[in-house]
């Protein structure tokens, strides 16, 4: 053993494992995503350019900003400076913004170390916070040869000092002559009654010892990607944003609405994110089972939106967060985090008992939609709402919850999901028995994993009847309580009618699609795999 040690200190101390090791290293380092974006606010129609940065359990958003990288900072953040009036060039500024226009007069092209925009404080000692575009103008053009300005540095600029950020197309015109008044109105670079276009001479240089600045990108929020979720669609509609979205945290921490130049852009970071946390979420579920019996494990778990339905309201979604684990399906309005949570869910239904149904998929105009979805796609499902990726989970007495999400990748995984989820309930359960009765009679129905059908006389415990599934030909019900099953005889291959009613027939028919769907499974995987409706027209993310 001491041997092998010192082989391989001798292999380190020689430089012949360093690379492999630093290379193993690099290897095993999380890969980081980064971006840029724009934060975008509903509310003020203003957009604000972010950076984005992706690792594999945070989503860190940065802005930004000015920071001091020699000389003596001003907490304050404002600077002085004395310009003196050139004979060509005039004062050397560019003039954008006003209070006509709700917001502040900017000035750039001051300070040759900051390339950013700054807001207007003061011109000779007189406070221009509250001034029209004019009357900054107007004060620049007679304040004399010497000039003092105060400015700030804004941390977050409008978007329309972007030149017009969302639609890419240029600002308006900015000739002078023609008396516009706009946002992006430029007052010229000269300020001294000359509307020449010749490059302005450098301004008068800042004191002596004045700060020197750098822009950097600064982190500014960190979402825990763990239990997060995304949003596209905007609050209390069905509309998609457009090449946008939101992340919010466990708690509730949201990035803000992340739009993109691009759709291709868009899906590619939806596609990260919904990876990161797809990972996440199975880590989680991996530690859950840890303190679970082999019978009561996790299957999956994750957010969808739930559509409401009642007269006071109109089709709006509420989100909610899904698990199935053991032999039940879980409706929660917020992630189980510990053992005490499960009990706490909303809604707990028997998975022997429910049935999962793909609602519709449909292509819009997105690309990014597209790229989830074959382009062969028939509608033939019904479109109740204006959302994609939708299912339903039938539960008894004929009520049903309905439920989207937001990716077409993640309906596959749910299909999946239950579907892995019941067999194995079915499986682990074996037999399951239902009261009922016919003309009069009580009677008790069983479903047996290994047997098939089996009624009988639930006093005498006398056998009235008992089929394989294979016999089973066909059902009609009349939605209510009564139910006709039709069997084939093996000896006679008469079809024979057995009839019977229940209290839940909804419950009693998902149990037996459930038990028959789970011994197809057993004995031909493959058949199975070719019913799945969302998987055959997704791409996995």
């Amino acid at each position: 053993m001491r041997e092998k040690l010192g082989y391989i200190s001798f292999f380190f101390a020689s430089g012949l494992l360093l690379p492999h090791f630093l290379l193993l290293l690099w290897w095993e380092k999380p890969p980081i995503k980064t971006g840029i974006a724009l934060l975008y606010d509903e509310i003020s129609g203003n957009a604000y350019e972010i950076r984005l940065k992706l690792t594999k359990e945070v989503l860190t958003i940065q802005k930004q900003d000015v920071i001091c990288v020699s000389g003596s900072d001003h907490s304050s953040n404002h600077r002085t400076v004395k310009l003196h009036r050139q004979p060509v060039g005039g004062l050397g500024l560019s003039i954008k913004g006003g209070a006509e226009h709700k917001v502040p007069v900017v000035i750039s092209k001051i300070f040759k170390d900051q390339a950013g925009k700054n807001k207007c404080l003061f011109v000779n000692g007189i406070s221009v916070e509250g001034a029209t575009h004019e009357e900054v103008v107007h004060l620049l053009r007679n304040a004399g040869d010497e000039v003092t300005i105060t400015v700030q540095y804004l941390r977050e600029a409008p978007s329309f000092l972007n030149m017009c950020i969302f639609s890419g197309s240029p600002g308006p015109s900015s000739d002078h002559s023609s008396g516009a008044s706009s946002p992006l109105f430029d007052s010229g670079l000269h300020l001294n009654g000359n509307s020449t276009n010749t490059a302005p001479s450098s301004p008068s240089s800042p004191i002596a010892n004045e700060p020197k600045y750098e822009k950097r990108w600064l982190d500014t929020l960190s979402v825990p990607l763990s239990m997060a979720r995304i949003s596209r669609y905007k609050a209390g509609t069905n509309k998609l944003r457009s090449n946008a979205f939101e992340v919010l945290a466990l708690d509730g921490v949201s990035t803000g609405i992340l739009q993109y130049c691009t759709a291709q852009e868009s899906a590619d970071w939806l596609r990260a994110l919904s990876t990161n946390i797809s990972d996440l979420t199975l880590q989680n579920m991996k530690m859950a089972n840890k303190c679970c019996s082999s019978s009561d494990q996790v299957i999956h778990m994750g957010w969808v939106n739930e559509r409401l339905q009642g007269a006071d309201s109109p089709q709006l979604y509420k989100c909610k967060f899904l698990a199935l684990k053991g032999s039940s399906f879980y409706i929660f309005s917020t992630p189980p985090v510990s053992t005490l949570d499960w009990v706490r869910a909303e809604k707990i239904y028997n998975l022997c008992e429910v049935l999962f149904k793909v609602h519709k998929l449909w292509l819009n105009d997105d690309c990014w939609l597209q790229a989830n979805l074959y382009l062969g796609i028939h509608q033939d499902y019904e479109l109740e709402d204006q959302r994609p990726y939708c299912f339903s989970v039938v539960v008894g007495h004929c009520k049903s919850h309905y439920f989207n999400v937001e990716l077409g990748s993640e309906l596959a995984v749910w299909e999946k999901s239950f579907q892995k989820a019941i067999f194995l309930d079915v499986q682990r359960t074996g037999s399951k028995t239902y009261t009922c009765s016919w003309q009069g009679e009580s009677l008790c129905f069983t479903l047996d994993f290994a047997l098939g059908f089996t009624c009988f006389d639930s006093k005498t415990k006398n056998v009235l009847w008992r089929f394989k599934f294979s016999q089973l030909k066909g059902s009609s019900d009349d939605g209510k309580t009564r139910v006709k099953l039709l069997f084939q005889n093996t000896e006679t291959k008469q079809i024979e009618t057995k009839e019977l009613e229940f209290q839940d027939l909804t419950a009693v028919l998902n149990c037996i699609h459930s038990f028959i769907a789970a011994k197809v499974a057993s004995v031909d995987p493959l058949f199975i795999e070719g019913q799945s409706i969302a998987r055959k027209y997704t791409y996995s993310n």
